[in-house]
Order: C-alpha cells, then sequence, then structure tokens
C-alpha cells in the first residue's frame, strides 16, 4: 500500500472543480493507500472548527469516508488554515501533526514541514506569521463570532493577494541556508513540503551527503501528489477538469 503527500489544495466553495478533484482523488489514487499526509494550506481559509457550512461539511464527510475504511490521515497547518484544531481532526478521524515532523520513509529520516517558515526572505510575511502562530493571537481571533472571522479572513485574502503582487518573487521562495539549516537540525536526509507553488525534486549536495527536498505542488490547473510505494518515489499530477 502506498502514503501519500499533498499541500496547498486552497480548498474554497468558489473553486468546486478543485473540491471535485480531491473527491475523486480520495476515491481512485488514494484508494489503496495506507497514509495520506495534508501538508498545509488543505482549505483557502480556515476560522475555526465550529464553521459547519455545507460545503465544509462535505469535505469532512469525504475525509471520514477515507478513514473509516482504515486509512490514517495526518494534517499540518498551512499559512491559510493555521487554525485548524483539535475538533475537526477528531471529526475526520485525523491526526495533527507539528511544522516540523519527522517520520521513516522510504528508508530515510524526512522532514516534514508545510514550507512557509523557510522562507526567511520575505521578513514581511515572517512577522506576520510570528504573530498568526501566537496561541493568545489566535485565542483573540477564535472568540469573535463567525461572522466576524469570515469577514476578516476575506479581507486578510486580499491584502495577502495584493502585497503577493508587488513582491519580487525569489523571495516567496524558500532561504537555502535555512533549508540546510533545518535539515542538519533533525538529522534528515529528506525535505518534503509545500506553499512555494513551485513542483519540484532537488538535490542538495553539502560537504558530508547529496540530500533531497521535494516540493509539493498547488492545485489549479493540475493536482499534485508525491507517491511512495516500495521505496520508490514519484512525484505527480494530472489536469484538474472544470
Amino acid at each position: 500500500m502506498s502514503t501519500l503527500f499533498i499541500s496547498d489544495l486552497h480548498l474554497d466553495e468558489s473553486r468546486p472543480e478543485i473540491t471535485r478533484a480531491f473527491f475523486s482523488f480520495l476515491k481512485t489514487t488514494a484508494s489503496d493507500a495506507s497514509d495520506l499526509y495534508i501538508l498545509g494550506d488543505f482549505f483557502e481559509s480556515w476560522v475555526g472548527d465550529d464553521d459547519e457550512s455545507p460545503f465544509i461539511n462535505s469535505v469532512k464527510q469525504a475525509l471520514k469516508d477515507f478513514t473509516d475504511r482504515g486509512a490514517s490521515l495526518y494534517f499540518m497547518h498551512g499559512n491559510r488554515d493555521f487554525l485548524i484544531g483539535d475538533t475537526f481532526c477528531r471529526d475526520v478521524s485525523a491526526e495533527l501533526l507539528p511544522d516540523p515532523s519527522v517520520i521513516s520513509l522510504a528508508g530515510e529520516q524526512t522532514l516534514l514541514m508545510h514550507g512557509d517558515s523557510l522562507c526567511t526572505d520575505d521578513q514581511d510575511y515572517m512577522q506576520f506569521r510570528k504573530m498568526a502562530r501566537d496561541p493568545l493571537w489566535q485565542q483573540d481571533a477564535l472568540s469573535k463570532s463567525l461572522a466576524e472571522r469570515r469577514a476578516i479572513a476575506k479581507h486578510m485574502r486580499m491584502v495577502s493577494g495584493e502585497s503577493n503582487s508587488n513582491k519580487a518573487t525569489d523571495i516567496m521562495d524558500v532561504n537555502a541556508s535555512a533549508v540546510n539549516a533545518e535539515m542538519a537540525k533533525h538529522g534528515c536526509t529528506r525535505l518534503i513540503h509545500g506553499h512555494t507553488h513551485r513542483p519540484n525534486r532537488h538535490s542538495i549536495t553539502t560537504t558530508k551527503e547529496i540530500t533531497e527536498r521535494i516540493v509539493l505542488g498547488d492545485w489549479d490547473h493540475q493536482l499534485w501528489y508525491l507517491k511512495v510505494d516500495n521505496n520508490e518515489i514519484s512525484l505527480n499530477s494530472a489536469t484538474i477538469v472544470s
């Protein structure tokens, strides 16, 4: 049975074709998977586990159907859905992983991250990330009404889009020194992350060894997933039908 990794689906009611593609993915590609890792930004935004809109409930049901057949599901926070909590994970029988996490995969210690913490050249974003990951800030955000949180999330998405359109593209990618430092810190020879929307497999040569950085792709016009089966690793994509 295979192990699958995905990230950056940015599920949202405004893009039903991506939600349909994910449901199909669960029933086809993931039908024989033993483990599915979702490494952040699964949702375009997440305003709290108390959001029980028909859209959210349909996604939760699809995930529950997946885990009900015995598969393991793992979530990691992204920069869009960092407020996903224990209630959501309990409802879909998922385990919420810290960022970063280390697992054994295909015979190697593998570091899992969303990837945003590696984009250290983007100082404005790093300041926002520090604020948004603060438990007190999150507690205050979740104390607001659901309507208020939805309005704030909508505004933040708009501001983020405008800000990113004015940034140099290189500062929105990972910093090589940050990557090397994290891999050395955790003693890993492989890193899997998302966030940057730049799917690829990179070999990293250091003075001690050759390591690998695998970048998951975002789901927009194509879906992306990493598949590990019998120690064979492949980064795959398919067209999303509108």
